[in-house]
């Protein structure tokens, strides 16, 4: 009979060959980052150990195999939903920025999951030859202490809603 350790092991030679290179596609698919990474990885080593607790001899290794990658697909969207959830608050402050707030005042946004945040000023607004009405910005995101600036356009269209545009 097998030791736990045994177990372990054997579960521990499977999992990182399938790991890594799921992890690393994850990375240079879409370069999400950090977040999408080790939800990968996190979500591939707890699917292995849950698929180790089934089958014997082949039936173990098959569902080790479908645990792992059960798991990495399944932690690379809780990674890419973090992202989302950044992008979600910044649209949402840049709206409210460029539908409300005069120039010159800012707008802030903050995830507190993932502790990035950001601002975004309305600098100028335009109308149009056309009576259409557009705003300039400049905004600002802030990850990992290391913050970055951005200017842009955007016009509102017939629905309400800002789309940016290109100048």
């Amino acid at each position: 009979m097998r030791t736990k350790f045994t177990a372990f092991k054997a579960t521990a030679s499977l999992v990182l060959p399938l790991a890594l290179p799921l992890a690393l596609g994850a990375c240079a698919a879409d370069g999400q980052g950090n977040k999408q990474t080790a939800g990968t990885l996190l979500g591939a080593v707890a699917g292995a150990v849950a698929g180790a607790q089934f089958g014997k001899g082949q039936g173990r290794i098959a569902a080790v195999g479908l645990g792992t990658l059960l798991g990495a697909w399944a932690g690379n969207e809780v990674g890419a939903s973090l992202d989302r959830a950044d992008r979600l608050a910044m649209g949402s402050a840049t709206n409210t920025a460029l539908e409300t707030r005069p120039s010159g005042t800012a707008t802030t946004w903050r995830n507190p999951d993932s502790g990035h945040y950001g601002t975004v000023t309305p600098t100028r607004t335009i109308q149009q030859s056309s009576g259409q009405y557009c705003r300039e910005y400049s905004q600002t995101v802030t990850i990992g202490g290391r913050t970055e600036d951005a200017y842009g356009k955007a016009c509102r269209q017939p629905d309400g809603s800002w789309q940016i545009v290109n100048n």
